[in-house]
């Protein structure tokens, strides 16, 4: 088993195309993949990055967990994971990773990288934002998440949304900290 093995959520918000870039992020690091996906993700990759999307994600990991199965090896602590991303994060998800709701998979997965004080980096994915919202990535944040909406690093004159999305994404996966930094940085 690799050293390098990360939890990647993709739940429905808008900005699939995240979640896509992080696995090709990370199987560039050579890191093993555990991916879970909601119904609303699925969809959501094919809107917004064709029907192929699905299957090059699925070509990219080396696990699919079903949303639904509470008992896969990532729904445990025991399982040897570097960390989590989940890209893009809904506000449903990133509130019932907030309060502790642990009802699928990708929740589930979620709150171990915390209790097992590991990194959980969440892309949260809404605009605007309510009280609720804020007060969601307040309560995540506390709890050690690192709560990363995806944001344009505008200085790099990025030349398409792809450039942008690939930035986020690496950025994202730097912050797992698992090897030389995949995002282009600021040189001044």
């Amino acid at each position: 088993m690799s050293t390098l093995r990360v939890v990647l959520g993709i739940s429905g918000a808008s900005g699939a195309a995240l979640g896509l870039w992080v696995a090709r992020h990370l199987r560039v690091l050579g890191a093993e993949i555990d991916l879970v996906t909601s119904a609303a993700a699925e969809r959501t990759l094919a809107t917004e990055c064709g029907p192929e999307a699905q299957e090059e994600l699925r070509s990219l990991v080396d696990r699919h967990h079903p949303i639904a199965d509470i008992g896969a090896s990532i729904a445990s602590g025991s399982a040897p994971v570097a960390g989590m991303i989940v890209a893009p994060c809904s506000m449903r998800s990133l509130a019932a990773i907030a309060q502790g709701l642990d009802d699928n998979l990708l929740t589930r997965a979620a709150s171990v990288q915390l209790k097992e004080r590991r990194r959980l980096v969440l892309l949260a994915r809404e605009a605007p934002l309510t009280l609720a919202h804020l007060r969601n990535m307040t309560s995540a944040t506390e709890m050690g998440a690192v709560v990363m909406p995806p944001v344009p690093a505008w200085y790099l004159m990025p030349e398409s949304v792809d450039d942008i999305s690939r930035q986020i994404a690496a950025r994202a996966v730097d912050l797992l900290g698992l090897g030389a930094p995949r995002a282009s940085a600021w040189t001044g």
